[in-house]
């Protein structure tokens, strides 16, 4: 089906799932197979499943139209994109990082490429002067989170990405928040956009997986080299199951989205609540650049289904997570099912406790994916273990 033209939801679900052409199956067949039949020496479209496999190439292309990119590159996990993406340097080699991102990536740069002599900076990257004051001639590549993870900064894309240009650095931006539903990073000048498929483009808590979109042949060559060259990429099955879920993304964006501004308008109005970290709100510092960049297919802001807050201490966050009913807790985000996290022990234990501290990821911060249940059973659940503590 050709990509022309077609609105987001058309794409989601026709992009990478024609019928196949055998029996002309309208769900799509799983190429569970390791190789491939060559019909003659070095005449193939396929050969290898760790290089290219038909179900794969789907879900690639379906998620390059979603995020209005040339190309897309399959991985294993979200971990193994940026691995991927951190592959594309050198020795010597400078990265500026938003100084709020998930640990994972922290960890990895940290206890992983610094051994490579692949020096990191982890700046605010909110600001643009601090971005500019940072920048070097060994400044390779920018790599930014909007909305951060877990206190939702938002870094301005299309600014950022100007300094980029300017100095030839690559511009990377974890879309993994927002999903292409919701901001679309290539078409505001970045140069490669990763999620964790895990998240909110697969959205059912089943799958572990990656991607990274790009424009530009030069980067896609050397990406999908890496992709083949390490191995790190998903299953046939895997890559199927995304797919499946894409069909319904934009459904299920606009309920997070509906959901999570609903149960923003409620925690402000509780006492007990001593900060409340979502960009949808008139009095979040970054709210007009969220504005700006974060909007819908329809052309229509929107600030995702992620929301944090911060109760005060250990003891508090406690209570509060053990008189939830409906929110689990759990590591990840993105899924139908609503979620609560609590970062300093989970996601960003692998972050000293003195940087945590100094980025507010405090012992009484807590995190909440709220999903697409209905609005009146979240905020009832909520008021329930807030009023417990």
């Amino acid at each position: 089906m050709s990509k022309k033209n077609k609105k987001f939801n058309t794409k989601a679900i026709h992009v990478g799932q024609e019928p196949e052409k055998l029996y002309g199956s309208v769900s799509l067949p799983i190429h569970l197979t390791s190789t491939f039949k060559q019909q003659e020496f070095g005449e193939y479209e396929y050969d290898y499943s760790r290089a290219g496999n038909p179900t794969r190439t789907n879900l690639e292309n379906n998620i390059a139209s979603l995020e209005e990119g040339k190309e897309a590159i399959a991985f294993s996990s979200g971990m193994a994109a940026i691995s991927a993406v951190i592959h594309l340097l050198s020795s010597g080699d400078e990265v500026i990082f938003t100084r709020n991102v998930y640990g994972g990536t922290y960890r990895i740069m940290q206890k992983i490429y610094k051994n490579f002599s692949i020096k990191s900076h982890w700046v605010d990257t909110t600001s643009i002067s601090n971005i500019k004051k940072t920048i070097n001639k060994n400044t390779k590549m920018v790599y930014i989170e909007t909305p951060t993870n877990p206190m939702m900064e938002i870094c301005d894309i299309k600014e950022i990405s100007k300094i980029c240009k300017k100095s030839n650095c690559i511009l990377v931006v974890d879309n993994t928040f927002m999903s292409p539903y919701n901001q679309r990073p290539l078409t505001l000048g970045a140069d490669i956009v990763m999620h964790s498929i895990t998240k909110y483009l697969n959205g059912h808590s089943d799958v572990i997986g990656g991607i990274l979109v790009a424009k530009k042949k030069s980067i896609i060559d050397k990406l999908k080299f890496i992709q083949m060259s390490v191995g790190a990429v998903p299953s046939p099955f895997d890559c199927w199951i995304v797919q499946r879920s894409l069909k319904t993304l934009h459904v299920r964006m606009d309920r997070h989205n509906y959901n999570a501004y609903e149960i923003s308008q409620f925690l402000q109005k509780n006492s007990k609540i001593k900060s409340i970290y979502y960009p949808g709100l008139s009095e979040h510092p970054n709210h007009k650049v969220a504005k700006k960049q974060q909007l819908n297919p329809n052309n229509e802001v929107v600030f995702g289904g992620m929301i944090s807050i911060d109760l005060g201490s250990l003891s508090k966050a406690r209570k509060f997570v053990k008189n939830l009913n409906i929110f689990t807790l759990a590591e990840s985000l993105g899924g139908v099912e609503s979620l609560v996290c609590h970062p300093a022990t989970m996601t960003h234990a692998s972050i000293p406790v003195k940087v945590r501290r100094k980025l507010g990821i405090t012992d009484g911060l807590i995190r909440l994916s709220i999903g697409i249940e209905h609005i009146d059973d979240l905020i009832n659940d909520l008021d329930t273990a807030i009023n417990s503590i």
